[in-house]
């Protein structure tokens, strides 16, 4: 994820529910994520890379019988950048689900596939673009905003497309309001809309500093998908700065994963804590 100080975005996670063996398109798409920083280097004002491992026990899944169940088991690997550039932001991460092939880090489940997911996120500032100072109130900028989410599937894409307030709140790094356009590729689904907001605001508790971090999704209308809600808000402490060997290099902690309606699916409901470590260069 990003650096808490100044980024501007926050990891999602896979959207599709995918359980197929890691295919050499994650590797593309991984190297991308990893050289993003190397291609933007002469024209970002800012750029941060991070590698997060998160572990839950309870992800929601298809029960044998019927229906559904949280007993899945899992173990995620994502990788993320970010970048600010003269006119505007760029935000990519790669989730890799199970990348040993094994349901958890001691391998014992039976959930033994590795899936990929990723998204792209580049976003355009309308001030910054038109040299115009487009703050008022709590209003920071006004941006088109964009994301393609990329599963393993190339025929289940989704383009992403809409318009989004950066807001200026007291004790937040960054408060961002996205609302876009779902144009989902998949054949038979309805174009929808959604709404993002994304957060991180540091703080302190007598000498341990804090992060309070996340995102909250809710997207509608993509016809015969349900409506669903997702929400993972964690919170992480600095270790390095604990530690005494710098802040802002290695975070952990608890990110809370809330999904009502799980890839669209009416009764689909996921409630899961992840143990998270994060670091950060």
């Amino acid at each position: 994820m990003h650096h808490t100080d100044s980024a501007q975005q926050t990891r999602k996670p896979a959207k599709i529910n995918t359980r197929h063996r890691f295919v050499p398109a994650a590797a593309l798409v991984l190297a991308a994520a990893l050289l993003a920083p190397v291609a933007n280097a002469g024209s970002a004002v800012f750029a941060t890379t991070n590698i997060q491992y998160l572990y839950g026990t309870s992800y929601a899944d298809f029960a044998p019988g019927g229906g559904f169940d949280e007993t899945d088991e899992a173990s995620i690997i994502t990788i993320e950048h970010f970048n600010a550039w003269a006119y505007g932001d760029n935000f990519i991460f790669v989730d890799i689900t199970n990348p040993t092939g094994e349901g958890d880090a001691f391998g014992t489940t039976t959930e033994s596939d590795s899936s990929f997911y990723a998204e792209i996120s580049p976003r355009l500032s309308f001030g910054k673009i038109f040299g115009k100072d487009l703050s008022y109130g709590i209003i920071q900028d006004v941006l088109f905003t964009s994301t393609l989410e990329i599963p393993e599937s190339p025929v289940e894409q989704t383009w992403l497309y809409g318009l989004a307030v950066d807001l200026k709140l007291p004790h937040f790094n960054f408060f961002q309001v996205n609302w876009y356009i779902r144009d989902d590729q998949t054949s038979g689904v309805d174009t929808g809309q959604q709404i993002t907001l994304a957060w991180a605001a540091p703080f302190k508790i007598g000498p341990v500093p804090l992060s309070f971090e996340g995102f909250f999704d809710y997207a509608w209308g993509e016809d015969p998908k349900q409506d669903n809600i997702i929400t993972a808000p964690r919170l992480l402490v600095d270790v390095g700065e604990l530690a005494g060997f710098g802040g802002g290099k290695l975070q952990a902690g608890i990110e809370y994963q809330i999904w009502k309606n799980k890839f669209g699916i009416d009764g689909m409901d996921e409630d899961v804590a992840q143990a998270m470590v994060k670091w950060i260069w």
